[in-house]
């Protein structure tokens, strides 16, 4: 194995889980989690999803922290450091995925900023969607996406120890306390008990009708909230010792990661039925539209506003850092940038091509629907397919600190679920996916047909 004498380490085994749990909460679990549930049937989509968090979640960051920790570098040169140059393209698309996811999700972040400070001024409460519809497009949207971005450009140019470290040991334990007691609040309110049961009581007739579209979406979510499929992972790996427990630290990750989650649906969910707004507001803007106005009328509002969007917030930057991080290492290693201006050259790059989705809020969703749907699941797939019946060491790679109990048998039974299961179900996924984008094409080019006549 290749291994660059100047790469950065992870200070402590903690940094690295709170890093990687960082990176898999994001808006991944507390923007896009909320309205995919809300127009996916609520616990019906709950229940696929967390199938697929059990089924893939564990196994499929295996497969990115095999290759990580094995070859010490980016997702592209990770390929030609195990032997497999050929496969590089695999981390091309990884890179991409998340350039593009960061480009829009500084935007949605941008309007966290926002919403943050006017819950002290309790501005969007007289007129939820018409605040919305005022801030999110614009100059002032793309002001915000500007400060976003150097927010989270300034933290990466600090480094892996000095930097993103020491701010995950910061605001991932700002997330979960908050979270919960937000929690606490929600369901403490008149009428939370209804949506308690939209929440956790799946409607199995809605999986039996909804499948084809159920299906997909869960995986997506599942791909975008665990940071898998755009080389997050594979990126944070690369900076870990030989003597730590994959594993473990996955376990620990993935559980800590869908528990963050779950939670925030018990914060959304009951207070929206408590001020009787109903729950399958579709789209980005379900969040602060229909959330925004659950606040407004809810006992406390000021407060609740500023702790559950600054929550928001703090989430957002935890991602943000990872996801530019992957590109960043990438232009480390192969141009021999020093960290700071390509951090900085990186950071605007991104911020540039986020421009057109701070003016016109349907290419947000257009991106949004493209990557989670269908480049996350395929780079997951691809990865997949080269970790299971391409890549030899990446047993050896699982098994380094297992011990004697799981090194015996765990390292074999996790490969052939990768090559069969894992492999299968993401295949599945991404034939789903491909056959609603192509209805939905169908169904613009016969609006446009239509508008043409």
């Amino acid at each position: 194995m290749l291994e660059s004498e100047s790469r950065e380490q992870w200070g402590t085994r903690v940094g690295f889980i709170l890093a990687a749990v960082g990176s898999a909460v994001g808006l991944g679990n507390v923007w896009r989690f909320p309205f995919q549930v809300g127009e996916e049937g609520g616990a019906s989509f709950l229940a696929i999803y967390l199938l697929f968090i059990l089924i893939i979640g564990l196994p499929a960051m295996l497969v990115e922290f095999s290759i990580g920790r094995r070859s010490q570098r980016n997702p592209v040169n990770a390929f030609s450091v195990l032997g497999h140059k050929d496969w590089s393209f695999v981390g091309v698309l990884c890179v991409i995925s998340g350039f593009i996811i960061l480009s829009y999700y500084s935007v949605v972040a941008g309007w966290t900023i926002q919403y943050t400070a006017a819950s002290f001024t309790g501005a969007y409460f007289e007129a939820p969607a018409e605040y919305f519809g005022d801030i999110t497009e614009g100059f002032g949207a793309l002001g915000l996406h500007a400060c976003f971005m150097a927010i989270v450009v300034g933290i990466v140019a600090l480094g892996v120890k000095r930097g993103i470290e020491i701010s995950v040991k910061i605001l991932v334990p700002a997330i979960v306390v908050l979270l919960l007691g937000l929690a606490a609040y929600g369901l403490s309110l008149e009428g939370a008990m209804g949506g308690l049961e939209y929440y956790l009581a799946p409607d199995f007739a809605v999986l039996r009708e909804e499948w084809m579209t159920i299906l997909p979406s869960a995986a997506g979510q599942a791909f975008f909230t665990l940071s898998l499929g755009m080389g997050a992972m594979i990126t944070y790996s690369s900076y870990l010792g030989d003597e730590e427990n994959l594993v473990n630290d996955t376990t620990w990750i993935v559980g800590l990661d869908t528990g963050i989650a779950f939670i925030v649906g018990l914060v959304i969910f009951p207070v929206l039925f408590a001020v009787g707004l109903d729950p399958a507001s579709p789209g980005p803007g379900a969040l602060f539209i229909g959330f925004g106005e659950a606040i407004a009328e809810a006992p406390g509002s000021r407060v609740l506003g500023v702790l559950f969007f600054g929550t928001v917030l703090i989430a957002a930057i935890s991602s943000g850092i990872s996801i530019l991080e992957v590109v960043v290492s990438f232009a480390i290693d192969n141009f021999e940038m020093e960290r700071i201006p390509a951090a900085i050259g990186i950071g605007v790059a991104i911020f540039l091509v986020g421009i057109p989705t701070a003016f016109d809020g349907s290419i947000l969703s257009f991106y949004d629907g493209v990557v989670a749907e269908i480049l996350l699941p395929l780079g997951m797939g691809l990865l997949v397919l080269f970790v299971g019946w391409f890549y030899g060491d990446a047993r050896d790679e699982v098994q380094k600190g297992l011990g004697h109990r799981l090194g015996g048998w765990f390292p074999t039974v996790w490969i052939w679920q990768v090559r069969t299961i894992i492999l299968l179900v993401v295949g599945l996924v991404i034939v789903l996916a491909a056959i609603d984008a192509y209805g939905t094409l169908m169904e613009i080019l016969g609006l446009a047909e239509e508008n043409g006549e």
